[in-house]
C-alpha cells in the first residue's frame, strides 16, 4: 500500500516541528544550566572587618561549593575557607572572614556536580586600603581617677611652731634670765659690815637733838615774853 503525497507532506512537516521543538528545549535546558559566568567574587570591608564576598546568580539553584584560597606567585598559600551555595536569579552571596592584606591575591573555584570545575576568571585581588579599625577606648582599669587629696587628721597636723612648745615646755634654769642684784644691795644683804647704815643714824640722831632744843628754846623764849 502506498503512502500518498498528502500524508508523506505531513510527516515531513510533523518532524521539522518536533525537531525544532527539541532544539527549543536544548537550547533552554542550556541557559538554565548552572555556568562559572554565574559567579563573581570581590574582598571589602564589612565595618572593620576583612571578607571575601561570592555572589550566585544561578537560576536554577543548582547546589555548588565554592572554596577560596590565598594565592601567592600563582600557588595556594592558604585554604580560608569552603562553604555550599544555591542561587537564584535574584543573586545568593556568602562572605568568608578573612583579614586581608593589601593588595592581596585570592583564587575562588566552584564545583557544581558535573556542571561546573572552575576558577572564577581574574581571581580576587583585595583592596590597597584596608580596612579602618576602631580606636580603642580605654578600660576601666585605665581610666584616669581624679586625684584626692586625703584630709590629715587633727592627730598627726604638725605643730606650728614647735620650737615654742619646746620651750614653754622646758622648766626655767634658775639665774639665767633673772637680773643680777646690784653689788651694794648684796654687800648689804650679805653681813651689813660694809653699810653706811651707823653713820646715817647718827646723823639722824644728831638731827633729832637739834631740833629737840630748838623746839625748848623757842618756847622757853615764848613764855618770858608773855610773862613780862
Amino acid at each position: 500500500m502506498s503512502i500518498s503525497r498528502r500524508t508523506a507532506r505531513s510527516v515531513r512537516i510533523l518532524g521539522v516541528a518536533s525537531a525544532t521543538a527539541a532544539l527549543a528545549l536544548g537550547a533552554a535546558g542550556n541557559a538554565l544550566a548552572c555556568n562559572i559566568s554565574e559567579f563573581s567574587a570581590e574582598a571589602k570591608c564589612d565595618g572593620t572587618k576583612g571578607i571575601i564576598s561570592v555572589t550566585d546568580v544561578d537560576a536554577s539553584g543548582t547546589s555548588a561549593v565554592v572554596s577560596v584560597f590565598l594565592e601567592n606567585n600563582g600557588a595556594d598559600v592558604q585554604k580560608v575557607g569552603e562553604q555550599e551555595v544555591k542561587g537564584s536569579r535574584a543573586g545568593v552571596t556568602i562572605t568568608f572572614a578573612e583579614d586581608w592584606k593589601p593588595n592581596a591575591t585570592y583564587r575562588v573555584h566552584v564545583k557544581a556536580g558535573n556542571l561546573v570545575d572552575a576558577d572564577i576568571k581574574g581571581n580576587v585581588t583585595a583592596p590597597s586600603t584596608a580596612c579602618e579599625t576602631e580606636s580603642p577606648s580605654p578600660s576601666a582599669s585605665e581610666t584616669p581617677k581624679p586625684s584626692e587629696t586625703p584630709s590629715s587628721p587633727a592627730s598627726e597636723t604638725p605643730s606650728a611652731n614647735p620650737s615654742e612648745s619646746e620651750s614653754s615646755a622646758a622648766p626655767a634654769t634658775p639665774g639665767d634670765n633673772a637680773p643680777s642684784p646690784a653689788a651694794g644691795s648684796s654687800n648689804l644683804a650679805e653681813t651689813g659690815a660694809n653699810s653706811n647704815t651707823p653713820m646715817i643714824a647718827g646723823i639722824a640722831g644728831a638731827l633729832v637733838v637739834v631740833g629737840g632744843g630748838a623746839v625748848f628754846f623757842g618756847m622757853r623764849r615764848r613764855g618770858a615774853s608773855k610773862s613780862s
